[in-house]
Order: C-alpha cells, then structure tokens, then sequence
C-alpha cells in the first residue's frame, strides 16, 4: 500500500534518541499503513542503523527505510530523504524529538484543510539529563529574551509566523521549492520558509502539534550550537536582505556594542562607568530572568545558571552573526 504520509528524518549518530522517536512514531494516531519512515543518515559512527533496524523488524506494521547521506547535513539529509519518500504528505522530524501521539493527524489535518502551505508546532524544551546546568539550558531556551521571535518554543496560541520546527508540507509544496538549500550546513528551515513567503505561501504555528525537544546538556555544545546558528543566519541574509528582522539583529548590535565600549574605556577612563553601567544593565535583566524562573521551579541555583546560559546565547549567536557577515564558508 502506498503511504499517504511520509515522514522524513535527517540522522546521524543518534543512538540516545532514535529509538524513542520510533517507539512515538508507532503510537501515532494516524493509521500505520498509510504513514511511512524516511530515516536519511549521515554514515553514523555509534549504534544508530543498528537500532533502527532492530526496531524495524520487532515493528513490522510500520514502514521505515534508511538511505544515505553522503554530505552527512541536514539539508541534504532533507533532500534524500524526500527523493526516496513516496507520500502525497511529508512532515519532517528530527532524530532527537518525540512527537506527540496525534502530531501526524494534526498535521495531515491542516494540510487537508489549507490552512497553510507549511504546518508546525510547538516545542516542550526538556533538559538532556537531571543536572543543574542542563535543567537551566532548558528553561533558558524558552524563554522569550533567549530565544527572540521564535514563538515555536514558547507561543500558546495559534497563528501565522516566519518559520515553525520541523514543518509539513504537500508533496507538491516542496518540489516546487526544489527541497532544502544543501549550501546552507544550518538554518535551511528557515530559508525554505523565506522562499516560500516570497512565493506567497503561508506558514502557521498550530501549539497543539507538538513535540519533545531535548536541549543542549551543557554550556559548551550550547554555545557551539548558537555560534553555528549565528554565522549560518548571516549566510542566509547574505541572499535574503531583506528578511532580517530588528530582533536578529539585537545580539550581534550587543556584542559589537560591548566590545567598542570595552576598548574606548581601556583608553578613556571617562567612559568605564558607562561601560560598566551597560554590563551592570544586562546583567541585572538577566538575574531577574533567573530569579523568576528560579522561583517557578523552586530552585536557587537556577538564578546564576540561567543567567549564565541566556548570555552565552547571546553571545554565541552575536559572535557568529558578526563573523559570518564578513567571511564567507
């Protein structure tokens, strides 16, 4: 029976998580035989094939082909998967998420209804472990100052946006894009939705479709995450001007910011108040981030660590954004 939904997985060296993507993906409330796996991997090094297909013969009912994926991106990974798809749908997840057990039905649904040409939903960001520092990467990455506009992480009502997780498409939708920009090593859902507004598409955020999504453990991976996000965010705007938004552009402002300020005051004493001053400033707001969440979660050692995690976003993200617009990949 051909699928009528395929979903498509970019994959590597996801032997943590798969198998708990499977075991949600076989709980759908959608129909099994009419839901197809695309799982494209990147030549994992660990357990991962080995799980899935492990998985795959204890799980008959439920269709899963891996492919490779030789340039072992995402985007790539994107690409193969939808070539060897065969459903009139395709909802794309990634290998660390768990998606709720009607997120298909959800999806599909909106789909049918022309609701959008691209339908997301909602993250519930949870820590990779019990730790304190992973607990506060996960409420950092939540909440609104960390993460700017992007309402996929903490939005409670359903509406129209730039860009939603994952996404679900028509069939039709994606080849008329021609799939994901495999130039692109970050960032390509976003560019996607760039050109499919520019087309007149729309792209809608529904809160009910959603999904787990496990956050960076600790503050290394954090900022090599949100350094990558920023240097392949000023790639994408390279070609897309126009679509750079105010609150993009606040982190690398700061960072610029802070370090002019930093030099003028090493060589004008005058200014090291103002300096200090601004610091003194940022600091503040992000202490009361943490208080309020230390406070929610009954936790004082939220207080230093969530402050902690939001600036090194910011940071990580501004960094990368000013050294992505001058140099080139």
């Amino acid at each position: 029976m051909k699928p009528q939904v395929s979903i498509i997985i970019p994959c590597r060296n996801e032997a943590k998580t798969i198998t708990y993507l499977l075991q949600a993906l076989y709980g759908q409330s959608f129909p099994l035989e009419a839901m197809q796996v695309v799982i494209a991997d990147g030549f994992s090094e660990d357990s991962t094939r080995e799980q899935i297909s492990l998985f795959a013969q204890n799980h008959s009912e439920l269709q899963i082909k891996v492919v490779d994926n030789p340039k072992k991106i995402i985007p790539s990974g994107l690409n193969r998967a939808i070539e060897a798809s065969e459903g009139e749908f395709i909802v794309r997840l990634d290998a660390h998420s768990i998606p709720s057990a009607d997120y298909v039905q959800r999806s599909v649904s909106a789909l049918k209804e022309n609701v959008a040409e691209n339908v997301g939903g909602v993250w519930d960001i949870r820590p990779q472990n019990n730790s304190a520092t992973a607990r506060a990467i996960a409420a950092a990455a939540g909440h609104p100052l960390a993460v700017g506009g992007a309402k996929y992480r903490y939005s409670q009502h359903p509406e129209y946006v730039e860009t939603v997780p994952f996404g679900a498409w028509k069939r039709s939708t994606l080849l008329n894009l021609c799939g994901f920009d495999e130039t692109l090593l970050t960032n390509e859902d976003y560019e996607l939705n760039t050109r499919l507004s520019a087309q007149g598409g729309r792209i809608y955020l529904d809160p009910q479709i959603r999904s787990v999504y496990f956050s960076r453990p600790d503050f290394k991976s954090l900022a090599q995450q949100y350094w990558r996000y920023g240097f392949w965010k000023a790639q994408m705007l390279k070609r897309y001007p126009g679509s750079l938004k105010l609150r993009q552009a606040l982190p690398p402002i700061m960072v610029a910011g802070f370090a002019f300020l930093l030099l003028l005051s090493s060589m004008f004493a005058p200014l090291r108040p103002v300096f200090l001053a601004a610091v003194g400033f940022y600091l503040f707001i992000l202490l009361a981030i943490g208080t309020q969440i230390a406070i929610k979660k009954k936790d004082i050692m939220m207080i230093p660590l969530v402050a902690l995690a939001i600036a090194m976003m910011h940071v990580a993200w501004g960094s990368g954004f000013l050294l992505g617009s001058i140099k080139t990949p």
